[in-house]
């Protein structure tokens, strides 16, 4: 299963061409993706009319679901940003943290357009789509 990061999902909404947004174009219907409440949340707060929010919505409603919140995760994702803050980096976004360590925690491996996650990657092991 991978997981879209709302950084991709957002490149892929304006119409912005990356490497991980044509990855996600070539991988819709044909590669297990999956979308969490947090990253649902993230991407369909951002649009300004109805229209697209609603374009958008049906979209993301059709791709499997995942819960990324919780107690248990709350204290993993707590942990990982002290251990990483002894290791010299701060992650910025407190979402990020906590969609890396919900990766993390389920084996799920993420598509992301966004530094915050090269960290995880490095001294938490998080899995990722290297594009």
């Amino acid at each position: 299963m991978i997981l879209i990061d709302s950084s991709v999902w957002i490149d892929y909404f304006n119409g912005i061409q990356t490497s991980q947004t044509d990855w996600l174009d070539s991988s819709l219907g044909n590669t297990p993706i999956i979308i969490g409440d947090l990253i649902l949340t993230e991407v369909l707060q951002g649009f300004q009319n109805d229209k697209d929010f609603k374009i958008a919505k049906d979209l993301l409603l059709r791709i499997p679901f995942m819960t990324m919140g919780g107690q248990s995760l709350a204290l993993e994702s707590a942990m990982n940003y002290r251990f990483l803050k002894r290791k010299g980096v701060t992650v910025r976004k407190t979402i990020d943290i906590i969609i890396g360590t919900f990766c993390i925690h389920n084996q799920v491996t993420l598509l992301h357009c966004d530094r915050d996650f090269d960290p995880m990657v490095k001294f938490l092991g998080l899995e990722i789509i290297d594009i």
